[in-house]
């Protein structure tokens, strides 16, 4: 077994704990109010984006998000929390270090001994949904679980669709298709550029992404049969049978969209091992990405 499959198969047990720790890190997470940004590189800023839109549309004030290379210079926050699995990505560190003092940092990590620890105020360990495989898959949906829960959701039934999606069958045939477009709406369209990510990453598969009301201005001409259109939370009127009328095979969940998101991991590592590829060792990359230093 990969590690990529046993740490996709101990999610359940990951997304708890957070559940969990949301609760002691009532006074350390970002505050009802507070004007806030959330930075990461790769998936973690696709995390950072679901988690800011789920933020402002639960009421809890502006949150925007930010990969870390791309942090709007001069613009100011009350808290600004960056979401890294290794604690060492350069673009995480130089950003914390660049900020004003006033600005309470808080950093969501896999590992508390990383540097991160020494740029942060504020500290979250994920260590328990640290990963061996170079792609993400537990410690993204963790750390988007325990932001979840600390905006006060209940995520018992999320848990429950989670043990659906790591052990249901895939759709018949689709790990074949020739291109897959994900979709989403509000705090899902993070989520739908993070599963075309995993495709990418770990299949090398042609995979897009787009807010669902977007796939109609371009995107859409590229569906055709034997390809998929996956959509990640509800779908807008009218747009399956668009789907259908270009030929596309839809699929659609009635899982919590985070639950869909395992899914659709788990359909990233079914395609690598179809082509022969292992899901564990992606060509052309790392597990942090760290820059050397100017001399």
């Amino acid at each position: 077994m990969s590690f990529i499959t046993s740490e996709i198969a101990g999610q359940p047990q990951c997304w708890s704990r957070a559940v969990d720790q949301a609760v002691d890190l009532a006074r350390v997470l970002p505050q009802s109010g507070e004007r806030v940004a959330v930075v990461g590189c790769g998936t973690s800023r696709f995390i950072a984006e679901s988690y800011a839109a789920l933020r402002e549309q639960r009421g809890h004030g502006r949150t925007d998000a930010f990969a870390a290379s791309a942090f709007p210079e001069g613009r100011t926050y009350d808290t600004v929390v960056a979401l890294t699995r290794s604690g060492a990505t350069s673009e995480v560190l130089d950003l914390l270090a660049a900020l004003p003092p006033r600005t309470r940092t808080v950093a969501v990590t896999a590992d508390p001994g990383s540097p991160v620890s020494r740029f942060a105020d504020d500290l979250v360990p994920l260590g328990f949904a640290a990963e061996r495989a170079v792609v993400q898959t537990r410690f993204a949906t963790t750390t988007l679980a325990l932001l979840r829960a600390g905006l006060g959701e209940d995520l018992g039934s999320a848990i429950a669709d989670l043990r659906v999606a790591i052990t249901v069958e895939l759709p018949a045939d689709i790990v074949h298709a020739g291109q897959f477009t994900f979709l989403g709406r509000g705090w899902t369209v993070g989520l739908a550029h993070e599963a075309a990510l995993k495709l990418r990453e770990e299949s090398a598969a042609w995979s897009e992404s787009y807010p669902a009301m977007e796939y109609r201005h371009g995107p859409i001409s590229v569906t055709e049969l034997g390809r998929v259109v996956w959509m990640i939370g509800d779908l807008p009127a009218g747009l399956g049978d668009e789907i259908t009328a270009a030929g596309g095979t839809l699929v659609t969940s009635n899982l919590d969209p985070m639950a869909d998101l395992v899914l659709t991991q788990r359909l990233a590592s079914a395609i690598a091992e179809v082509h022969g590829l292992d899901p564990d060792h992606p060509r052309n990359l790392t597990r942090s990405v760290i820059l050397p230093q100017p001399a």
